[in-house]
């Protein structure tokens, strides 16, 4: 059992000498405290269904999970990669867009979908070969109708700024609309992007819908969307994403962050007088094992 929050009083503040990961983003920096830490690793994986236990010998078969829903854990350890990514490689420049590609009809086909946004990539880069090379980082999106569309963080390497007009990238789709936005005025595109593809917005007519937020005890908070407030369900569109499917695929350039391990007073070195923009504390309880889990993150933009 993961508890979120409620060890927020038991929980004293980290010390100058406790160890904890720091994950470096550009300007964006992450430090993890584990009160009890496991450097070693116990098992040993021998295929895709079996594993040695290194303590007993013995080989066990991976408990696979059947639907995504019953392990919203596991999606959200995915979706926390898929920000360390984005918060790597993107930070708002001028040569970086976010490009959103959907098709005319009511495509509900995975496999289509990805076969149709790597042949989209192919036709990119060929287009812009002799002036700059492209990475990019694309994340499919799950509909309440149960089509799919496609969103695409791209860097142009080569060039300081980037401007494509919404019919080239149109025409080089091909399955119907394409829409462009710049990430400059967005200092955690990683939070954003991942909060755009998992929450849903409250629709106050819905009955089911609100029903259901209900029974499954979903939070439900505000954000100010186009200078309006509107209603979204936390992780609502989570269960939309089927087991064992791959939600993002990424070039060659984009990088993983480098994690370290040090001191607390070593990690507070590296952000200054910089405060916390984020912190949670969580507490696991399972069976016989107890953990405590602190975050914080700061946002050097915001200093």
């Amino acid at each position: 059992m993961v508890n979120e929050g409620n060890m927020a009083d038991e929980f004293n503040g980290l010390q100058h000498n406790d160890l904890v990961t720091v994950t470096k983003m550009k300007h964006i920096i992450e430090v993890q405290y584990m009160e009890k830490r496991n450097s070693e690793c116990k098992i040993q994986k021998i295929d895709k269904d079996r594993y040695i236990d290194k303590d007993t010998g013995e080989i066990h078969e991976f408990n696979h999970i059947e639907n995504r829903e019953g392990s919203l854990n596991s999606l959200r350890k995915t979706f926390k990669r898929l920000r360390y990514l984005i918060n790597n490689n993107f930070e708002g420049c001028a040569n970086e867009l976010h490009v959103t590609l959907t098709y005319a009809e009511n495509m509900t086909d995975t496999i289509r979908l990805m076969k149709d946004v790597e042949k989209f990539v192919k036709r990119l880069r060929y287009e812009y070969k002799d002036i700059t090379s492209i990475d990019y980082l694309n994340v499919v999106e799950p509909q309440g109708r149960g089509a799919w569309h496609c969103h695409m963080l791209m860097r142009f390497n080569d060039v300081k700024s980037v401007y494509i007009k919404n019919e080239k990238l149109r025409e080089l789709w091909g399955h119907g609309f394409v829409t462009i936005k710049s990430l400059k005025d967005v200092d955690n595109i990683g939070a954003y992007l991942s909060a755009y593809l998992t929450d849903v917005e409250l629709d106050l007519e819905d009955k089911e819908q609100i029903l259901s937020a209900i029974t499954h005890e979903q939070e439900v908070m505000t954000k100010v969307v186009d200078g309006q407030e509107k209603k979204f369900i936390k992780g609502g569109r989570l269960h939309m994403y089927p087991p064992g499917m791959n939600l993002y695929r990424k070039s060659q350039g984009i990088k993983a962050p480098k994690r370290e391990n040090m001191r607390y007073n070593y990690a507070k070195k590296i952000v200054g007088s910089a405060q916390p923009h984020y912190e949670k504390t969580y507490h696991i309880d399972n069976d016989d094992f107890q953990n405590t889990i602190h975050f914080e993150q700061y946002n050097l933009k915001r200093t």
